[in-house]
């Protein structure tokens, strides 16, 4: 009984960090203009399958994006804000 308990551990650790190695981060410069593209943004892509955390910087006119790569991949996520009305292209420094 305790070997099953031991081998189930060690599978739900294992499990979680294979999770948190298949994240990647991409950086978009997005058209966006005001605070409610802003929020617009932040409002649909957060619910994006895959995406796990995204940060969008107004002044810079960019949008990062940490997401699972087995869930959704950069040219999804790129699409997606496209979808909402913005010119997308991947930062220079994300390429």
């Amino acid at each position: 009984m305790l070997c099953l308990v031991s081998l189930s551990f060690n599978t739900y650790a294992q499990d979680k960090k294979e999770k948190k190695n298949d994240k990647k981060e991409v950086t978009f410069d997005v058209s966006m203009t005001c605070d409610n593209c802003k929020k617009k943004i932040e409002k649909n892509i957060a619910f994006e399958k895959g995406v796990s955390d995204m940060k969008v910087d107004l002044p810079s006119k960019t949008v990062m994006v940490v997401y699972h790569e087995n869930k959704t991949n950069q040219e999804k996520l790129q699409k997606a804000i496209e979808k909402l009305g913005y010119e997308v292209k991947v930062h220079e420094d994300t390429k």
